[in-house]
């Protein structure tokens, strides 16, 4: 696992969930909602959109994180911002795919670079793939 990542603290986090719920606009961010895989207990994060080829894609800073584990496990959630809700079903990409997306995402969130804790080059980040889960967002309607 990459060991430098470099998360934000609970109380930033808490912040960020609650200015998107109020409708904030916070870069391409949105609320991620997931039943927990065992407990069946919704719970939120914070993540960033990014947009390749016309389909939209989360990456995870870790692979070990409890949404992480939740979206694997459920594969199903919902996006927030304000009133706006979308139902999406989150697939995840095999490591041999995450390249571009990987990619991607420090061109659209160059913010973001400083949560994984590798360098911004994004050679480096896409010969990191199978450290960064990517899922593909698809609309449920």
């Amino acid at each position: 696992m990459a060991t430098g990542a470099n998360l934000p603290p609970r109380w930033a986090i808490r912040l960020n969930i609650a200015m998107l719920r109020l409708g904030f606009p916070i870069g391409s961010q949105r609320v991620l909602s997931i039943a927990g895989r065992r407990s069946g207990i919704v719970r939120h994060t914070p993540v960033s959109i990014v947009a390749v080829d016309g389909q939209r894609y989360v990456v995870a800073a870790l692979r070990d994180v409890d949404w992480v584990k939740n979206a694997q496990a459920v594969g199903v959630g919902l996006l927030i911002r304000g009133r706006a809700k979308e139902r999406i079903r989150l697939v995840e990409l095999p490591v041999d795919e995450r390249g571009p997306v990987l990619r991607e995402f420090l061109r659209q969130v160059p913010g973001g670079v400083k949560f994984f804790g590798v360098s911004p080059d994004p050679d480096v980040l896409g010969a990191a793939a199978a450290e960064y889960p990517v899922f593909r967002l698809d609309p449920l309607g």
